[in-house]
């Protein structure tokens, strides 16, 4: 079954000492591009969470964010830097020592100083993290139910425009031999209308005949196309990451129509490949959703 590189997912959960909140987002990308928007002091934990999500995504950009809010006031505290205070005060006590003026801190001002203070909510505890990993793993679980869901309907989309493919093919398979049989009915007239001036012998004629085939015959091509439209079949129903291998033979497609088309040098061939390439192209913007 076909994932696709676009979906969503969500896990939430609380308890008496903390609430967590996951929720997962992506979207196509070449390689698999993985953005944590998590608490700074659990930062620590992205590579080794990026491990879960490479176990069930392979490419795209997904974004990841984490809502921690902790309710045990055992797992908070908060630390006033002293140090950097100090700098500051004694400071301002010689900008007011230069110009005459003694310098009287008011130290409810500090409270609205953020960068003095600083939050060290505990990423220490152990339950804590195995915690957050298994609700990580939930949020994943939920992200990639949503990206198959998706990937059964681009699946059914892609199935359903090979079978089109397949129907161009099978016209432009018929049209050939009516183009054939014209082609040498328009050479045996100019051969008849040349015999009279020109000496022709019957191996010249013969000649000509086979050289006007052998121009026309796109039997190989229409041999390897039928080959990769069945393999493309084949690979939509596999397991796995296709979207590569279906956009390297999409590409095989696209070289054997347009083969097909040069040499035959007809107006209805031309017209169903442009029908056949227009579809093939909606084919391929399609697979660029697939993992």
């Amino acid at each position: 079954m076909l994932q696709s590189m676009t979906g969503y997912g969500k896990f939430e959960e609380s308890n008496s000492e903390w609430a967590q909140v996951w929720e997962i987002k992506s979207v196509n990308g070449k390689f698999l591009d993985v953005k944590w928007r998590v608490p700074f002091y659990l930062r620590s934990l992205e590579s080794e969470w990026e491990k879960e999500v490479r176990v069930v995504g392979k490419r795209g950009r997904v974004e990841i964010n984490l809502h921690v809010e902790l309710l045990s006031a055992e797992l908070q505290s908060i630390s006033f830097n002293e140090l950097q205070a100090d700098i500051l005060v004694e400071e301002m006590e010689k900008f007011a020592q230069k110009r005459g003026h003694t310098f009287v801190p008011d130290y409810n001002r500090f409270l609205g100083m953020s960068f003095l203070w600083k939050d060290k909510e505990s990423a220490s505890s152990k339950e804590l993290q195995k915690n957050l990993t298994e609700g990580l793993v939930l949020a994943l679980k939920n992200w990639e139910e949503s990206t198959s869901l998706e990937g059964a309907n681009i699946e059914k989309d892609l199935t359903q425009r090979v079978h089109t493919l397949i129907a161009y093919r099978k016209a432009i398979g018929e049209r050939l031999p009516q183009i054939l049989a014209t082609k040498k009915e328009n050479l045996e007239e100019r051969i008849k209308d040349l015999i009279g001036q020109i000496d022709l012998s019957p191996e010249r004629i013969l000649q000509e005949v086979a050289i006007l085939t052998d121009r026309l015959d796109v039997s190989e091509e229409l041999t390897r196309l039928d080959s990769h439209l069945a393999r493309l079949l084949d690979i939509l129903q596999s397991e796995g990451n296709n979207g590569k291998r279906l956009d390297f033979l999409v590409q095989e497609v696209y070289r054997e129509i347009n083969t097909c088309n040069n040499k035959s040098q007809d107006i209805e061939i031309s017209r169903l490949a442009v029908d056949f390439k227009a579809e093939l192209e909606r084919f391929r913007e399609q697979i660029q959703n697939i993992a």
